[in-house]
């Protein structure tokens, strides 16, 4: 399984990928910004793409919009965020994500999401 994280924060896409290699998943690439996201999206396959809300740019909402539109993306796109009061369910169903859930220090919601979503196909 093929996982993209977008993630500003350094330390907080290192601690998902962490916590992923934990739980079996090895092929995982971090980038900081969407526009970093977008062209490798175009040019890989990945079957998860994990975007933080905030991000420098365009914001993960708008991120996960995008991706949605490329033609050869068959993946799921799960939308995190670090400030609970706010996400935005409707706001994440209406630009195309598949999901979305707090980023906590264990990742527990994330993984769950992963899971979740791997069982369904």
């Amino acid at each position: 399984m093929k996982i993209l994280i977008v993630e500003d924060s350094r330390h907080d896409g290192e601690v998902i990928k962490h916590v992923l290699n934990q739980e079996g998943y090895s092929d995982i690439s971090i980038v900081a910004t969407g526009e970093e996201a977008i062209p490798m999206v175009n040019q890989e396959e990945f079957d998860f793409i994990l975007v933080d809300t905030k991000l420098p740019g365009m914001d993960g909402f708008d991120v996960c919009s995008e991706i949605k539109t490329i033609e050869s993306f068959r993946g799921k796109v799960i939308v995190m965020t670090g400030l609970v009061e706010t996400v935005d369910a409707a706001h994440a169903r209406s630009v195309g994500a598949d999901d979305y859930c707090a980023k906590t220090t264990d990742c527990s919601h994330l993984i769950e999401a992963i899971k979740n979503l791997s069982a369904k196909d």
